[in-house]
């Protein structure tokens, strides 16, 4: 059985006016859909799904339940996704569904009084003590709509709901035969072909959340609108505007802290310069912007926080901060074995450097033929009075003396000295330092040690002693992810100390094609765009099927086009670029080909 009918789904209290009906009543041998090859002839009314259909007909007759706080909507974003708003009564919540066709996959999201649509909303779980679930039939019915079976008894159902259930057996055959035609089209959807309905729902009833985000930039609206009318999913939410493009030459050393400092050759040498194809992201300006206008004030905006996923560009934006700033970049990559010496250094032995050059000791030869030269070499002092006795006494001296001095080096107490990292080195001389994935350090206190150098103290105490003052150029960035393997919850006492924390989403379709066009150099973006749109929808199905080992982001889209133009084909290239890297499951390579590879190319 498809989890969506689950066991515990069918025990939901039935909808007025078969609430009152008996079992009998509400399972049906009379009366079975088309799709009903099972050797058991009976159609049952699941509840969840003749109370989202009684639903659908209210909205389109326009009727509504007095306790009823929103209309509901239902309609459409192209041919594939269906939008969908349910006006829970119970809960007095909207609940904002949307439904891939082809995918069978859902995203959901519940919306209290008063709704905000702009708001994050709460996530949806289709569980027996969650959400009832029939925002997720009710955005399946236009689907289902499209079976001439469906609906026909549909209109018939329809005109029963329009009389106030007049008929209440003719309700009941017709219920009986809708929520059987359903029931068979999603069990049988795989044998089924075009008129079966593909319902993919995650192991524990998580269905993926709605952002916020794609309220406020318009990847959520119904651009075609069946019935009702939206509150979440309309034009008018969207709020974020295309930004204008950032140049590089209105960018690149617009920002500098202190214009008086003049930074030397080797500092030069380290300040990043940016590649002709990096997009300047909106937000990357905005953190130079702060870090900029508040030089001169008490708490200069120094300490920054990126986060987001894996190719989101948060280096590259490190490194684009540094170019806007002109200050030399460091960075440091954390492991889960960071320590706080990784950090702040450590005191290491001391290497000598020992010459290969032997000392230039004349022969017996040299010192019988020519006394006088043979003791130049070994003193740099010529005298032709010297004798051959003299010169003896002063090699056998030379080589007690050079003797004693190596032993003294190999046997004597070793010399330590203290060496800078990264980090130490971006304090004292006022660089950018970008800290890298802290959030995968299995210590929680190892970052908490820096709390004084983030503090308004600036300061940090070496191992050797020595206090060292931050630079007041210093400009720290923590970049980070925290939805992979191994990551951590970040300190709260190291949050606080971020000055601005930005939330870097995955880029949006155009500029995604325009960075990867930069990067790799291919043209065809016709191409490029369909392995973008796969790329999309192979990490939407990982989500939804729970596929977590693997990565499928803008690095796989980027070496997938790569390998595209060295053999000009795009199913081929993806075999070890995308479905290698989206999991290491051979099934699950096999289930992300066919559904979200092989069904988009054969479009």
């Amino acid at each position: 059985m498809n989890e969506i009918f689950a066991k515990w789904s069918w025990k939901r209290k039935q909808p007025e006016p078969f609430n009152t009906c008996t079992d009998a009543e509400l399972t049906r041998s009379d009366i079975t859909s088309k799709y009903n090859m099972g050797p058991r002839k009976v159609a049952t009314i699941h509840p969840l799904a003749i109370r989202a259909i009684i639903t659908y007909a209210s909205l389109e007759l326009g009727i509504t339940n007095p306790r009823q706080t929103h209309t509901g909507a239902i309609g459409s974003q192209g041919d594939d996704i269906t939008v969908a708003e349910y006006p829970s009564i119970s809960e007095a919540e909207l609940h904002v569904v949307t439904y891939n066709q082809n995918m069978g996959t859902f995203k959901a999201g519940v919306y209290q009084d008063p709704v905000i649509p702009t708001d994050k909303p709460a996530n949806y779980m289709y569980t027996e003590n969650g959400k009832s679930g029939t925002a997720l039939f009710f955005s399946l019915l236009p689907t289902a709509l499209a079976d001439s079976e469906f609906n026909d008894t549909y209109q018939k159902f329809k005109a029963c709901v329009q009389s106030g259930y007049m008929d209440l057996e003719e309700c009941l055959m017709n219920a009986a035969l809708m929520c059987d035609n359903l029931y068979r089209r999603i069990e049988n959807a795989d044998t089924l072909g075009a008129i079966g309905i593909p319902v993919k729902l995650n192991a524990g009833g998580i269905i993926s959340p709605i952002r916020a985000m794609e309220v406020k930039n318009g990847t959520l609206i119904a651009t075609t609108v069946l019935c009702g009318e939206f509150e979440v999913a309309k034009k008018s939410n969207v709020t974020g505007k295309k930004a204008p493009s950032i140049t590089h030459r209105d960018f690149v050393g617009k920002y500098v802290l202190d214009e008086s400092r003049v930074l030397t050759s080797e500092e030069e040498a380290a300040v990043p310069a940016l590649p002709q194809w990096y997009i300047v992201p909106p937000e990357i300006k905005q953190i130079c912007e702060h870090a900029k206008m508040t030089t001169t004030s008490t708490q200069p905006m120094r300490n920054f926080l990126m986060r987001g996923p894996a190719g989101t560009g948060k280096t590259e934006g490190a490194r684009a901060i540094a170019s806007a700033l002109h200050l030399p970049y460091r960075f440091i990559t954390c492991s889960a074995n960071t320590e706080i010496f990784d950090l702040v250094g450590q005191i290491l032995p001391k290497v000598r450097k020992t010459s290969n050059k032997e000392v230039p000791y004349p022969t017996f030869t040299d010192i019988r033929m020519d006394p006088a030269s043979a003791y130049y070499t070994m003193t740099n002092t010529y005298d032709e009075s010297i004798t051959e006795e003299n010169v003896y006494q002063t090699l056998i001296q030379a080589v007690v003396n050079n003797t004693e001095a190596r032993l003294s080096t190999q046997s004597g107490g070793k010399e330590f000295e203290y060496v800078d990292t990264p980090l130490v080195e971006a304090i004292r001389y006022g660089y950018i330092l970008e800290i890298q994935e802290p959030t995968v350090i299995a210590n929680p206190a190892v970052l908490v040690g820096l709390n004084g150098l983030l503090d308004q103290c600036k300061s940090i105490t070496l191992p050797t002693g020595e206090t060292v003052m931050r630079h007041p150029d210093t400009v720290i960035v923590v970049t980070t992810n925290v939805d992979y393997a191994g990551c951590r919850g970040m300190n709260q006492s190291i949050i606080s100390r971020m000055n601005l924390v930005v939330d870097l989403d995955e880029p949006d379709e155009a500029t995604l094609i325009k960075r990867v066009q930069g990067i790799t150099g291919c043209k065809d973006h016709s191409a490029i765009k369909t392995m973008a749109q796969i790329i999309k929808d192979v990490n939407e199905y990982c989500q939804e099927a729970s596929i977590r080992d693997g990565c499928c982001g803008v690095r796989e889209l980027i070496s997938w086009v790569q390998s595209y133009m060295i053999c000009n084909d795009i199913a081929q290239a993806a075999k070890y670029t995308v479905l290698a890297s989206a999991s290491s499951d051979g099934q699950s390579r096999m289930e992300i080909q066919s559904r979200c590879i092989d069904t988009k190319l054969a479009a």
